[in-house]
């Protein structure tokens, strides 16, 4: 499936700078192309389960993932990746 602006995604990997782990949630609020030719980024707003914006981050392409239908949501506390 096509990534899409606004669309949310589910992160693939760990992002312990701002405590954010693989399978955490996010919006996809815009396409970052890569200035020297590499990967292609996005930038990401997270949020907490309540919808308030805690960090606005940005990672490459690959770092992302479509939500699909086979997955469920779960909640887990704001702590360090480990």
């Amino acid at each position: 499936m096509k990534l899409e602006l606004y669309q949310e995604v589910a992160l693939t990997r760990d992002l312990p700078e701002h405590r954010l782990r693989a399978g955490d949630i996010a919006t996809l609020v815009d396409f970052l192309p890569h200035p020297a030719g590499g990967e292609d980024g996005c930038a990401l707003e997270v949020y907490n389960a309540v919808g308030e914006s805690i960090a606005v981050v940005a990672v490459p392409i690959s770092a992302v993932s479509v939500l699909r239908a086979d997955e469920i949501l779960s909640v887990r506390s704001l702590a360090p990746a480990t």
